[in-house]
């Protein structure tokens, strides 16, 4: 039988440059293909990260195919087996028992922030759907799936599986049925508000959970009037109705002004009105006549999908703040967002405040916010905080 020694020297392992060394000890857990210098790891596989002196570094998940060919699970020199996977699992759901109250839709597994990377899990109600987003946890998605029935006895498992960045693992777009069953509508509560959920055809895996926190922080100050741009499903529309005495929830998307419908039906909820529209005529042909609110939320999808788009995505994210600052009555509340990664907080603000100057607006910042506690931001990751929030009063 080999020593242990020598089976240690059989395991896959791979080299990487001072470059990669110093990214690692900076506190990233990505390493770039380009910092790779040798390996010998196959598809997925967890390996040994070493420096070009030959010294431990951790252990990670190789990809073959990505850019981000090695993603750090731990510093520690440990076997990556099913035991690790279920203790970290548990880890995960123990925190999240912490931090979500009144919810029954909540992420369960926030990929690098739970040091497993690449993995999604999102639970609702009686359900998860999951993502397996690099070819390591492709490559373990049974033994995953097994782990979340034993820890969770769930009714069904899906796979959304139909994010682009697989691509880039060299892995096929999928959604599929991976356990029990799961029903083409889920019903869960966030922050107590019930929600019926597209768990195979909704955004991301079923519903924007990222924003839960914010909602129920909005709802606390609202008041009055209310106006809800880019509501999606409702989302915070009517967590602001028991606040206001009638909201306007305005949609792009006919098929989410539907869905914002059904779930106002499904809560009894009779002082909100749902229309099919462009957010930023509504505001122009609002500021253009005169009227006024108390509160406003803007909560677009991400202007800025990649580097090259920021200088577009600032003028969108400063015409929409503009109009909406006009449209404030005195006292009142915007609650604006971003969920571009590309604009930061810093230049988030810098964008709202130009807006205010042009806006002739003098406003304070009464909360500064991002995603939901469920979804962790790690320190040294930047990736992991992409949810700017601002919750801003007209003096």
């Amino acid at each position: 039988m080999s020593s242990p020694s020598v089976a240690r020297q059989a395991s896959p392992q791979a080299v990487i440059s001072t470059r990669g060394a110093e990214r690692l000890h900076a506190g990233h857990v990505w390493v770039y293909r380009s910092d790779v210098r040798s390996v010998t790891g196959g598809t997925g596989d967890a390996v040994r990260v070493l420096d070009n002196r030959n010294r431990f570094l951790g252990m990670a998940f190789y990809s073959d195919r990505s850019q981000i060919a090695l993603r750090l699970l731990t510093r520690d020199d440990v076997t990556i087996d099913r035991p690790f996977l279920a203790g970290r699992i548990r880890s995960a759901a123990a925190f999240r028992s912490s931090v979500v109250q009144d919810s029954e839709a909540f992420r369960l597994i926030y990929s690098e922030a739970d040091q497993l990377p690449s993995l999604i899990v999102d639970r609702y109600a009686d359900y998860l759907v999951i993502q397996t987003l690099s070819q390591a946890t492709e490559r373990r998605k049974s033994e995953i799936v097994e782990i979340l029935v034993e820890q969770f006895s769930p009714r069904g498992i899906l796979e959304r599986n139909d994010p682009k960045v697989r691509l880039l693992e060299g892995l096929d777009q999928k959604v599929s049925l991976l356990y029990g069953e799961v029903p083409t509508e889920v019903h869960a509560s966030m922050n107590g508000i019930r929600f019926c959920f597209d768990l195979f055809h909704g955004q991301k895996t079923g519903g924007f959970l990222d924003q839960r926190e914010n909602l129920r922080a909005a709802a606390a100050l609202a008041h009055g009037e209310a106006l809800d741009c880019f509501t999606y499903n409702g989302g915070f529309a009517l967590h602001l109705a028991k606040q206001c005495t009638q909201v306007e929830a305005l949609d792009l998307s006919p098929l989410a002004v539907e869905a914002g419908r059904r779930n106002q039906q499904l809560n009894g909820i009779e002082n909100v009105t749902f229309r099919d529209a462009n957010a930023f005529d509504v505001l122009k042909a609002y500021d253009d006549s005169g009227r006024r609110f108390d509160t406003i939320v803007l909560d677009p999808p991400a202007f800025a999908k990649n580097k090259a788009s920021v200088e577009a995505a600032r003028r969108g994210y400063k015409e929409i703040n503009l109009r909406a600052l006009k449209l404030l009555r005195p006292g009142g509340y915007l609650i604006t967002c971003s969920c571009s990664h590309h604009i930061p907080e810093y230049l988030f603000f810098d964008i709202v405040g130009e807006a205010a100057m042009d806006a002739r607006r003098s406003v304070a910042v009464v909360d500064r916010r991002t995603q939901a506690r469920d979804h962790p931001i790690l320190l040294t990751v930047p990736e992991t905080h992409y949810i700017k929030c601002l919750i801003l009063r007209i003096l």
